[in-house]
């Protein structure tokens, strides 16, 4: 029997559009009769009383001829029965309503009706009607979704489940609801319970699935086998899904979410999507939303560029930056690839949405000044986001030259073009890695950020490796913002552990006591933006990272919420191990934000500004000649000599381990 109703279900399915609309329309038919005939019955009692092919025939025939073109009219067969909802059943009372108001305009207008017609007739027929109607949709909804015999035969739903995991949906409001209907439509997973902290439904029944509160989550694992979580709160706070993240973790389940309210809102994504849990809810840290007139101050209406913008950081800066309603904006990358990827997300993006921008991709390198010089004066820029920059500690750290003319040649370069195509805004992003750096890449970041300090002190600067020695008119308000590890961009540690956990383990980690700031990338991008808005010339802007997380920690809650266990002395039997790698070359256990103690607060909460030292123009540029000079002799002592002289606080761990430089010194 059941093998047969599955069957049929198929066939149906897979008939036409309009041979599906033909079969409704017949059994509407069909119920608008039976609703008719039933209406005499209830008011009548006695069914031999009822003539339809005698007295009443003419009744019979134009019920349907009444209501069939309104049910077609309110868009009753344009509902597709396996997503029958709300709406739809709207659209039924609406049509069967107006249907029986006809009806009985009809009636007590026909004057030669041989038999007379109750009146009450008439309001049976409506809620006979609305019954038959939208029962028999309702039933059908459930047939087609696969439900069909559910309530009656749990033995054989349980054996054609049992290959499905068990999950459990923390929260049974709307989006746990849509999740339920969704998991129960596609058959990869089967919802087996909910979970919410609401007094006034615990252990009462929603959709079919007991609400156990979180108090109860053992009970629940005990009595329903569940093996995985689905967090069905979009708007929730991060705090709040971080308390729930910490009460989960001691319960051996695979924790997953669907995505945020504003994944949802826009599109992007649907509620049955469901993904692992984001990390940013791990630190349970909540954005502060950004002040408008700081967000829109050096974009709005404006040419805006962003160097580096296939980047994370770049890309995300984009993204934002396009909420601003920029006049142009240009997207400067010397990769071919990255270029492609976000240059087609924001067209996609401006064409969906209608949006009055001019985007135009450009591939060029930082470190080509006549082409930054080109696309500036070309295009009038009027700001400028310099986000290209080599970030990767240990690679930067074997490849040192490229790592200075990358980050400090390609900041000159900028910026001075920058000075010559009179840009009004310049922002720098930064790191907390520039600060007593014990690294080349943080220590060229810190020299990136000397670079604007020294420029933005002089009105009328002679630019580095000008021949004549003309002085150029500044107009240009240089600023940087500086901060640490920005979750998911290239190089993270997140990805890398999902990866580990993936392969099952083991999740390596550097040392047991490394710590880092880490903050979102559309967080940070914003901060960014009003940071640059408050730059007077020459601040360091620092954000707020919140409180330093310990990597062993994260990896330990990672692999607890992915539903296994860690591996260690003590407990021998755990799913996976973590292993301790050693400080790669460069790496520092902690970082820092601030050079020195001085630093004042800002109009915005989350964005503080430094005032540190730095060198005069004339005579930093004295150290940059030397510095470049030592680099194009290949003579990395010298490098390392300097970089201690000019960077504050730079202190090396080891020899310089350039690999070009290695290799000749071993070679006879």
């Amino acid at each position: 029997m059941l093998r047969l109703a599955e069957n049929l279900r198929s066939r149906l399915v897979s008939l036409p559009r309009r041979h599906k609309r033909l079969i409704q329309v017949a059994m509407d038919v069909v119920l608008v009769w039976s609703a008719l005939w039933l209406a005499f019955v209830v008011r009548l009692g006695d069914s031999r009383a009822i003539e339809p092919f005698a007295g009443h025939a003419w009744l019979f025939v134009l019920a349907p001829v009444i209501a069939i073109p309104l049910f077609v009219r309110f868009g009753m067969y344009r509902a597709v029965m396996r997503y029958f909802g709300n709406d739809a059943l709207l659209a039924i009372g609406k049509a069967v309503t107006l249907s029986a108001l006809v009806l009985a305009l009809a009636v007590y207008w026909y004057q030669g009706a041989p038999k007379l017609v109750p009146r009450s007739m008439v309001l049976n027929y409506w809620w006979l009607s609305l019954v038959l109607l939208g029962g028999l949709r309702l039933l059908m909804r459930q047939y087609f979704m696969g439900d069909w015999f559910t309530a009656e035969h749990p033995s054989r739903l349980q054996g054609r489940e049992r290959g499905m995991p068990k999950v459990a949906i923390y929260g049974a409001g709307a989006a746990g609801n849509q999740l339920n209907a969704a998991l129960r439509l596609g058959r990869a997973m089967r919802p087996v319970a909910f979970i919410d902290d609401d007094s006034s439904i615990a252990n009462r029944t929603i959709a079919g699935l007991r609400v156990y509160t979180s108090k109860h989550i053992q009970q629940m694992i005990d009595e329903t086998g569940t093996n995985e979580i689905l967090l069905a709160m979009p708007s929730a706070s991060r705090g709040r899904r971080r308390q729930i993240l910490e009460e989960l973790e001691c319960f051996p389940l695979h924790v997953r979410s669907i995505p945020g309210f504003m994944d949802l809102a826009s599109g992007r994504v649907k509620v049955e999507d469901v993904q692992e849990v984001d990390i940013a809810d791990l630190l349970g840290r909540d954005s502060v939303p950004p002040q408008q007139v700081l967000f829109e101050r050096c974009i709005r209406g404006q040419v805006v560029a962003v160097t580096g913008a296939g980047g994370s950081i770049g890309a995300e800066l984009c993204r934002q930056i396009m909420l601003n309603e920029p006049a142009t904006l240009l997207l400067f990358e010397h990769s071919e690839f990255n270029l492609y990827s976000i240059h087609s997300e924001l067209e996609a993006r401006i064409k969906r949405e209608s949006l009055p921008l001019c985007l135009v991709p450009i591939l060029g390198s930082i470190r080509n000044a006549d082409r930054l010089l080109d696309v500036m004066q070309t295009w009038k820029v009027d700001t400028v986001y310099h986000a290209a920059a080599y970030k990767h500690v240990p690679m930067v750290e074997h490849n040192i030259a490229e790592g200075v003319l990358n980050n400090l040649l390609g900041t000159l370069n900028t910026a001075q073009a920058a000075i010559r195509a009179g840009v009004s805004n310049f922002v720098l992003i930064s790191t907390d890695k520039a600060v007593r750096p014990t690294n080349v890449m943080g220590s060229t970041k810190r020299l990136a950020e000397m670079v604007l300090q020294a420029l933005s002190r002089e009105a009328a600067p002679v630019l580095f490796d000008d021949d004549k020695a003309l002085r150029q008119l500044n107009k240009t308000r240089f600023t940087m913002v500086r901060f640490g590890n920005v979750l998911g961009s290239s190089g993270s540690v997140i990805p890398l552990f999902h990866e580990q956990i993936r392969k099952g383990g083991p999740v390596t980690v550097t040392h047991p006591n490394i710590t880092r700031y880490f903050m979102t990338i559309p967080e940070a991008a914003q901060l960014v933006i009003q940071a640059g808005a408050m730059g007077e010339g020459g601040d360091v802007f620092v954000l707020d990272m919140g409180e330093p997380v310990k990597i062993a920690e994260l990896a330990e809650k990672m692999i607890h919420l992915s539903g296994l266990s860690v591996r260690s002395a003590k407990s021998l039997q755990g799913d996976i191990a973590i292993e301790f790698s050693g400080l790669r070359p460069g790496e520092k256990l902690y970082e820092e934000l601030l050079i020195g103690d001085n630093v004042s607060p800002t109009e915005h909460p989350m964005i503080m500004r430094a005032n540190e030292e730095h060198l005069p123009w004339e005579a930093f540029k004295v150290r940059l000649s030397e510095l470049l000079g030592a680099v194009e002799r290949d003579d990395y002592d010298r490098v390392r000599q300097l970089l201690r002289e000019t960077v504050s606080g730079y202190k090396p761990e080891g020899e310089i381990v350039d690999w070009i430089y290695q290799q000749r010194r071993i070679e006879p």
